[in-house]
């Protein structure tokens, strides 16, 4: 026979004169937080009440009821209807809604209160768009909406223009897919379908951020000479059906394709595609994106490969090539320079020669199934494939000896989305940099020039960072005087270790920089010559010492500038108080990088760092803008677009700015115009300094 299942009994609700309510002791709020008492008093005196009090009989001494009764829950709502009492707005006996907890009760009056404040769960912004959606639409306007739930009508008017996003996207917001600051990025437009497509490309790549879903929603043109317009070809996107605009007076290098939401669906196309043929070579996972993030493979493991030995009809025509360039170069040994045409043929022989020393690899099936491959583009619009990465829980279950006690590879294994092929943003919508959050916010726009926000200028100085590593790497003499700087340090200005040589280069990660900088010059060159290193390293590690010894000094010292090199760090960093870096060991950290910077003669336009809306112009008040348009190109350049509303004017700034060699100051050498790096951003704390007192 079945046991009944014993019924609860809800506690009895009455209305209790007000002058007959006492705030309880036992109430556990204590903190004021959130909605005022005033505020809610005037919510109150608008709606009335809403919820009920939270009532226990006051008992005697003996024990006896005395007709008066204690609110352990729901407290800031008695202290608003005192207030309202106090203003002659609610009578002293008016009647209040009260749930009353029988006398003796079980459950402790901490309880209550307790429960009360933490069994809640906080609207979620959706749910708050759709109920202001539904009252615009049944009337109120939206300052009434704003005045009804005491906040700006700015807030209001944010929450309705999600109107315009599509419903694809409310609902992977509802899920969690997304984070609001993203979401209210796609409002910017209207069009659904590019809104959906611009997701599908973000939600595969590195960087998910705010700004970047706004650009491309508001990217109007795309120039001929972009990577992906390289990579899919020109002729592909017109028979796409993709128009273009050209400059029949002027060079346009190539002109520019109207419809980017074409060009980006064929990127993508072909990158999956190309993924799916280095999926079908036997690897585990292929990941896809347009660029990742610098220092993407840092945390995993590699796999070996076996380098495909040279035919014999590619060791002849390698012969035969690198005997064309000695004579060349012979012939032409005492001329100031060479013909256009023999220049010319240089280069192809070179392009020719890289080929075939550059080998293919070939790996063991067993290692390929739990390894996998990376697919994106490199700077010049070429397919760029990285084979052979493990991911931390595919590595050997084998336990390995690791200098990180700290729990490193549980990070590396965090960064990575597993099923779904996607790392996660390390900076995510705000940008972690070292123990300090950088929000990217976006500026007001006001008069005069503002101190850039500390998440752009990390960006900024991330790519100098390493174009300074880049040339570090390529001039030992500089890094050695840095090295022994350093170690020269260590020993009398610092209490020295008890290890033998307590010397080492922790690599400086770069998680916080622009989309452009892993493409960037700097990149590929750091790269390569990475590449090259290892390619000699022997593969016995107790063979390491002996093959560094047997070294020339030339190749030891080239090698001890490109180890050092990673540890070059001059970056920004807004450092919280109280932190274990100070913002004053920042700010010399940032002078140390200027003096080397100097040392080594670091351009960085030279490097390839060109301003673009993306990683500048679209991040900074119209008074920058117009203030690097006016250095570059003079007045009346920047008079022509300053009446263009902000992403118009970023465009054409762009357009001014291509080829004129301007830097943003974060960006400059000492020896260039303006001020030093340092310089900036120190002024740049000064103001914010100013402007706090």
């Amino acid at each position: 026979m079945a046991t009944a299942i014993p019924k609860i009994t809800l506690s009895s609700s009455r209305d209790i004169p007000f002058n007959r309510l006492v705030l309880s002791q036992s109430n556990v709020r204590r903190v004021k937080s959130g909605l005022s008492i005033e505020e809610l008093a005037r919510d109150i005196e608008r709606r009335g009440l809403l919820q009920s009090l939270n009532v226990r009989p006051v008992l005697d001494d003996s024990g006896v009821e005395t007709g008066t009764y204690e609110v352990p829950a729901g407290g800031r709502r008695f202290r608003a209807l005192e207030l309202l009492v106090k203003q002659k707005k609610l009578a002293k006996t008016a009647s209040v809604p009260c749930v009353v907890r029988e006398a003796g009760s079980a459950i402790l009056a901490e309880d209550d209160s307790l429960a009360e404040n933490v069994q809640r769960v906080a609207l979620h912004p959706l749910d708050q768009f759709r109920a202001f959606r539904d009252m615009l639409e049944k009337g109120m306007s939206e300052e009434e909406i704003a005045a009804a739930f005491f906040v700006a009508p700015a807030v209001v008017r944010q929450r309705l223009r999600l109107m315009t996003v599509s419903d694809k996207l409310l609902d992977i917001y509802e899920q969690d897919g997304m984070k609001l600051e993203q979401l209210m990025a796609f409002s910017i437009s209207d069009d659904h379908a590019r809104q959906e497509q611009v997701w599908d490309i973000v939600s595969q790549s590195h960087n998910r951020e705010p700004y970047v879903i706004r650009r491309m929603l508001t990217e109007k043109t795309v120039r001929a000479s972009d990577r992906r317009v390289r990579f899919v070809g020109l002729d592909t996107y017109l028979a796409a059906g993709g128009p273009i605009m050209r400059d029949l007076f002027d060079a346009d290098d190539g002109g520019w394709l109207q419809d980017p939401a074409i060009l980006d669906r064929l990127v993508m196309e072909k990158l999956h595609a190309a993924a799916e043929d280095i999926r079908a070579e036997g690897w585990k996972w292929v990941e896809t994106a347009l660029s990742f993030p610098w220092g993407h493979t840092r945390q995993f493991a590699e796999i070996e490969g076996t380098e495909v030995p040279l035919s014999d009809e590619e060791t002849a025509r390698l012969e035969v090539l690198h005997t064309e360039q000695e004579t060349i170069e012979a012939e032409y040994a005492q001329a100031d320079e060479y013909p256009d045409e023999v220049d010319a043929r240089l280069g192809e022989i070179e392009r020719a020669i890289l080929a075939l020393e550059e080998r293919p690899v070939t790996f063991d099936p067993a290692d390929m199934a739990r390894a996998g491959a990376f697919v994106s583009l490199d700077s010049d619009g070429r397919l760029q494939v990285e084979r052979g990465f493990v991911l931390p829980e595919d590595m050997s279950a084998e336990p390995e000896e690791t200098d990180d006690a700290d729990g490193s590879d549980e990070y590396a294994h965090r960064a990575y989305d597993g099923p779904n092929e996607r790392f996660a943003d390390y900076g995510g919508d705000e940008g972690r940099v070292g123990n300090s959050i950088a929000p990217d916010i976006e500026p007001e726009e006001e008069d005069g020039i503002k101190p850039l926000p500390d998440r752009l200028l990390t960006e900024l100085t991330a790519w100098r960072t390493l174009a300074l590593r880049d040339a570090f790497a390529s001039n030992p003499h500089v890094a050695l005087t840095e090295f022994l700087h350093t170690l020269v340090r260590d020993v009398y200005w610092q209490t020295p270790g008890a290890d033998c040589l307590e010397a080492y280069v922790r690599e400086i990660p770069l998680p916080v920089h622009s989309p452009d900088m892993p493409a960037s010059v700097p990149a590929h060159a750091l790269r390569q010559r990475n590449e090259g290193w290892k390619h000699d390293l022997p593969e016995d590690e107790d063979a390491l010492w002996r093959w560094i010894d047997g070294l020339d000094d030339a190749s030891r010292m080239a090698l001890l500038a490109h180890c050092l090199s990673f540890g070059v760090n001059g970056l920004y960093e807004r450092m919280p108080s109280y932190g274990a870096v100070s913002q004053r060991s920042v700010t010399e950290r940032l002078k140390r990088a200027d003096r080397l910077a100097s040392a080594l003669s670091l351009d960085l336009v030279e490097a390839g760092w060109q301003p673009t809306v993306e990683n500048y112009l679209g991040r900074v008040t119209k008074a920058r803008i117009l203030q690097a348009v006016r250095e570059a190109r003079g007045n009346e350049a920047a008079d022509r677009i300053a009446h263009l509303k902000k992403p118009d004017m970023a465009r054409e700034a762009e357009r001014l700015l291509e080829g004129s060699g301007w830097l943003p100051e974060a960006l400059r050498t000492v020896g260039g115009a303006g001020r030093t790096p340092t310089e900036a951003v120190i002024a740049g704390e000064e103001v914010v300094a100013i402007a706090a007192e």
